[in-house]
């Protein structure tokens, strides 16, 4: 079997760490790599400041000119949070019958906001033979499948609470603009108003996959943002935070049902925690028969989270039925420490 061929698309941090994650794996070969500016024409190693041997140098390039008719058995695309952005790139792939992942928040369930285009992508994929995911560390994982997973020993369940306190530092520019890191508290009470601050994206996303798969109805789903305000200088890679000004998002959220919440979701997170004495951690607390009351701290690293669950679906992904997919339509994630061909099944076509 040939090895699998994965083209990435956008090549910041997140891009970047998957293409560095796939070149030291076996049976798997990056064989385009998309990005726009300065970055075109370069090539990849000196992106990622690195070379790695019996992988070739290929040059980053434009979409057009790397997107073509069954290029590539799968695309990573790390360009965007929201579905409606990402839209058109998800569409000129799946158009050239290539299968995606897409680290795009909302792509982790697309039909919680925007189920019209859910509809439209879901019709491309079955058109073009293809399957589509969207997945992460979060969501994707840590506040909605993990959560599944616990309630697998539940016989009942009261409320679910997920909490992840998290560092927002591995993270690219794009991340730090959303949570409107840097701004003053003045700027984030006015982005917060006319919705120009994201903070984190995804929360409907993981509350309703929640839903689905315990098969409840919910009534609403309510979100809360508020700034974490520094005070003292911070300084991550990709944002940094004067004293008096925006570190981090507290969010909440809470999926009701019959007037009371059955689901609460409690994610601060912010740039330098550690800084000020905040102790990161992910969180699963169950009230039901039994009582859960998982704990992993400090927390999974968002950044290097994200780069190996969009890695390690790959074969998931090419094997899935064609059609949009989420992570509760797949087999469980799991590292993919051995040969990535052994992972893809015979009757899953790779070119």
């Amino acid at each position: 079997m040939k090895n699998v061929k994965v083209i990435i698309w956008g090549m910041g941090a997140m891009g970047s760490g998957m293409a560095k994650m796939l070149m030291k794996k076996t049976g798997v070969d990056v064989v385009g790599a998309i990005d726009i500016g300065q970055k075109v024409g370069k090539p990849i190693f000196d992106v990622l400041g690195e070379e790695f041997p019996n992988n070739e140098n290929i040059k980053i390039s434009t979409a057009e000119e790397v997107i073509k008719e069954k290029a590539a058995d799968i695309v990573l695309i790390c360009t965007d949070s929201f579905t409606a952005k990402a839209f058109d790139k998800i569409k000129k792939v799946v158009e050239n019958k290539i299968n995606v992942i897409t680290s795009a928040e909302e792509m982790a369930f697309p039909k919680a906001q925007n189920p019209e285009l859910a509809e439209k992508l879901d019709q491309l994929a079955k058109e073009n033979g293809v399957s589509i995911l969207g997945t992460g560390i979060n969501p994707g994982l840590i506040m909605d499948v993990l959560v599944l997973v616990m309630t697998g020993a539940c016989e009942d369940i009261h409320h679910i609470t997920s909490r992840r306190v998290n560092s927002l530092s591995p993270f690219g520019k794009a991340v730090m603009e959303e949570q409107g890191i840097g701004i003053s508290v003045a700027e984030f009470e006015q982005g917060k108003a006319d919705g120009s601050l994201a903070g984190h994206v995804g929360f409907p996303e993981s509350i309703s996959m929640i839903a689905e798969a315990l098969g409840v109805k919910l009534d609403a789903i309510n979100q809360s943002m508020d700034a974490i305000v520094t005070d003292v200088d911070r300084k991550a890679p990709y944002g940094e935070a004067k004293a008096g000004s925006v570190a981090g998002v507290s969010m909440k959220a809470s999926g009701i049902k019959d007037g009371k919440e059955l689901i609460e979701m409690d994610h601060p997170q912010q740039i330098e925690p550690e800084q000020v004495g905040v102790k990161t951690g992910d969180y699963v607390i169950i009230d039901g028969n039994p009582q859960v009351n998982l704990v992993n701290s400090p927390e999974i690293e968002g950044g290097v989270g994200t780069i190996a669950m969009c890695v390690n679906m790959i074969p998931q992904t090419i094997n899935a039925r064609p059609g949009l997919v989420s992570m509760i339509d797949l087999p469980i994630p799991h590292a993919i420490l051995g040969d990535f061909r052994d992972q893809i099944h015979e009757e899953a076509k790779i070119v």
